[in-house]
């Protein structure tokens, strides 16, 4: 079992910046990927980025390319997601999860077996 917690998300201006953390306890070791999804209202979990544990290997979404960056701290066992040039279409409940299987990255939700509890990003315009 994995335990994921998300924290720092809030309300922002659009161009400025949010940094969100997830710190995952219990069998850690188990999981390979760590990544986040988004969910605005009325819309489907999307894959925002996600890393490898052991490689550091990193995957985003085309919505987010050259705006987010994805990075982990492996003796922290936590994960962080630095948005930069926020939009107001960044607006959605974030979430942060973990995936056992090794290749490849998955980008599809149901593939991740562990989810935090989301925290709220919201961008105005």
């Amino acid at each position: 079992q994995v335990q994921l917690v998300e924290s720092g998300g809030g309300l922002v201006q659009a161009g400025g910046s949010l940094r969100l953390s997830c710190a995952a306890s219990g069998r850690t070791f188990s999981s390979h990927t760590m990544a986040w999804f988004r969910q605005a209202p009325g819309k489907e979990r999307d894959f925002v980025a996600a890393i490898r544990w052991s490689t550091s290997s990193t995957y985003y979404g085309d919505s987010v390319k050259g705006r987010f960056t994805i990075s982990r701290d492996n003796a922290k066992n936590t994960v962080y997601l630095q948005m930069n040039s926020l939009k107001p279409e960044d607006t959605a409940v974030y979430f942060c999860a973990a995936s056992v299987l090794v290749q490849p990255i998955p980008i599809r939700s149901g593939e991740y077996a562990y989810w935090g509890q989301g925290t709220q990003v919201t961008v105005s315009s």
